[in-house]
């Protein structure tokens, strides 16, 4: 039986000496001779070309301080993370654990950050979010612009997210990003069946232009924003319409959007939402009301034409007796005005005529 046992270590290796299977010591690169003669020491060895160190012991080699010197060891709590650079490049996010690295023959960069409210920063995010693994432990939340995002943890807010890109730790509690779209927007309240105060009932189309003014009280005041919006459009749409007649809608649109659009702007700034713009669209009247209406307007459009033909007929008859007048102060006239009748009769007929003291047309024989 031997009793002194060779072990030889190459160039990128350790060994790994353990005596009666407890972890004793790292061996460097050589030839190592050991006194063993009832065989108790084993000697494992390892690469440190592969920059992480993995083994069931390695909480014995870090304890007994076995690796400095060797590798990087991190010892992370539960709100810790490490970044890891390995010859420059990002090699990997390391959750808590026992973590170690060969430093032999790379080059090896830690950064340990703090879980803390969920949010991660970092210079280089967008490398560190593409990176491979990177996915498993960070949450990527891209927020568009003409949107803003609300970040929620454990059901508590803590703060709005302007456009940009964005990262944030799985498991570092329940978190929720809510994305709100800004930009004006528009509703259509359509069909809407209203009585009138003349009991007419009638169908109405409406349209709502707003956007979100304060995001937060509009992802919290209600469930859905968009459905408190079209909800309270219908009521204000039904408390007005319900005060006023057919004729006093029909001839003024712009007066009822204006009152409804008073009505529904304080109601729905509570919800978090700015009115831009309010409009009636079409109002719809019921098949034999549209007969009523349509007979109503013939039968008024006669009329109007018919008082026109009489007052024509009034202005030529005041026009009448005018000339009339004049005639009769002045007879030279009348007979200036009997000639060119009978200068109009000639073109048509043959006409002899004998003018006298008396007047023409007592004097005007006709001749065939």
């Amino acid at each position: 039986m031997l009793l002194i046992r060779r072990f030889k270590i190459q160039t990128h290796e350790r060994g790994l000496l353990f005596r009666d299977g407890v972890a004793e010591a790292v061996l460097e690169p050589g030839v190592h001779w050991m006194f063993d003669p009832l065989r108790r020491v084993r000697v494992e060895t390892v690469s440190v070309r592969e920059v992480a160190f993995r083994h069931a012991d390695l909480a014995v080699f870090h304890r007994r301080g076995l690796l400095k010197g060797s590798a990087l060891v991190l010892d992370l709590v539960d709100s810790q993370r490490a970044l890891i650079w390995v010859d420059g490049r990002f090699h990997g996010i390391l959750r808590p654990g026992l973590h170690a690295f060969w430093t032999v023959f790379h080059e090896v960069r830690s950064e340990v950050v703090e879980v803390g409210d969920g949010r991660f920063e970092h210079p280089q995010l967008t490398t560190i979010l593409n990176a491979p693994g990177s996915a498993k432990v960070l949450e990527s939340a891209q927020v568009e612009a003409g949107t803003a995002a609300l970040l929620y943890r454990q059901g508590r807010f803590l703060e709005r997210l302007e456009p940009g890109r964005y990262a944030l730790w799985r498991d570092a509690g329940l978190l929720r990003v809510l994305h709100v779209d800004l930009r004006a927007q528009t509703a259509d309240v359509a069909g809407q069946e209203i009585m009138t105060a003349d009991k007419v009932t009638l169908r109405l189309n409406a349209a709502v232009t707003y956007r979100v003014e304060d995001p937060r009280r509009f992802a919290e005041a209600s469930n859905d924003g968009h459905q408190g919006l079209y909800r309270e459009t219908q009521l204000a749409l039904r408390s007005i319409v319900g005060t006023r007649t057919l004729d006093q809608l029909l001839d003024d649109r712009e007066a009822l959007a204006g009152e409804v659009e008073e009505v529904l702007r304080p109601k729905i700034t509570s919800l978090g939402l700015e009115l831009v713009a309010f409009g009636i669209r079409d109002l719809i009247l019921p098949g034999e009301m549209r007969v009523l209406m349509n007979r109503v307007t013939e039968a008024r459009k006669a009329a109007e034409a018919n008082l026109i033909a009489r007052r024509e007929e009034t202005a030529a008859m005041r026009s009448q007796a005018n000339t009339a007048r004049i005639f009769e102060s002045n007879p030279m006239l009348m007979k200036l005005r009997e000639l060119e009748v009978l200068e109009k009769v000639a073109d048509r007929a043959n006409l002899s005529v004998v003018l006298g003291e008396t007047g023409l047309s007592e004097r005007v024989l006709k001749m065939i």
